[in-house]
């Protein structure tokens, strides 16, 4: 299901946001508004999005539509991709946030929840980069948002399978951001650490040590992911804590730093 208004004559930018019924992705979408964008919202909660979208419209006046989709399914990407072309509606900004964790041994975790991750984290962040990714260097303008994570940069044990896939996020966004080059479009990776969501929550990571370290809140993630993809960074780790961690994780060996994000997964 998709809604949709129109205000005023004025051409605005585009943005499709992914994930965006909670959490980061909600607070994206909300800051992309406030900078009078207009945003097209793609989640599986229904209420949350037609929540999200009236909210944009009434605060922002900008247009905001949303389309209802299970991102884990092998074709979401063909879905979203003809929902956006069917409604005419044109992509300057593709924000990839759409994400979840799991936490747990992999001996013990679920194997079909993991292939889900897999799908929505990596397979459909992929194919909804390829679905827009021409049409904007043909344009010569156009901007993609990759939300990664501070265990894009960190083999997590107990937290492996969703590390590796932000791995993943992180070395095909900055693949991704030197083939673009001369071409007018740019590519941000975003690597943000705890967040106050419901994200941790659905992993079961409530009270994991990480969690009484400092956690940002979702509106401050998103003002720093949207000031980094609007000036064409190519990556940042967002957050002084979060920084200068990554950083003193960097001078170590690998084995000491798995050692060291081990203590971190503990409850």
């Amino acid at each position: 299901m998709s809604r949709k208004t129109r205000s005023g004559d004025k051409a605005r930018t585009g943005v499709l946001v992914t994930g965006a019924s909670s959490g980061i992705g909600e607070a994206i979408a909300l800051e992309f508004a406030a900078r009078e964008h207009d945003v097209f919202l793609v989640a599986r909660n229904e209420q949350r999005l037609a929540e999200l979208a009236q909210r944009c419209r009434t605060e922002y006046s900008v247009n905001a539509a949303y389309l209802v989709c299970d991102l884990s399914k092998p074709d979401a990407a063909e879905i979203v991709h003809n929902w956006i072309r069917k409604q005419g509606f044109s992509v300057d900004i593709l924000v990839n946030n759409a994400g979840f964790d799991i936490f747990g041994p992999v001996s013990e975790t679920d194997a079909r929840n993991e292939s889900e991750l897999l799908a929505v984290n990596i397979h459909t962040l992929t194919m909804l980069t390829k679905k827009f990714l021409p049409r904007m260097i043909k344009r010569g303008r156009g901007r993609v948002l990759n939300i990664g994570s501070t265990g894009s940069l960190i083999p997590t044990p107990l937290n492996a399978v969703y590390c590796a896939s932000k791995a993943y996020v992180l070395s095909f966004s900055a693949a991704l951001s030197e083939e673009c080059l001369g071409t007018g479009v740019t590519v941000t990776c975003a690597c943000p650490g705890a967040t106050r969501s419901r994200f941790h929550e659905r992993a079961g990571m409530e009270k994991v040590v990480l969690m009484k370290y400092p956690v940002m809140e979702a509106q401050a993630v998103a003002r720093a992911s949207v000031n980094a993809c609007l000036s064409g960074r190519r990556m940042l780790v967002i957050g002084s804590f979060n920084k200068l961690s990554m950083y003193i994780m960097s001078l170590l060996p690998l084995g000491w730093r798995v050692k060291l994000a081990k203590q971190f997964t503990k409850q």
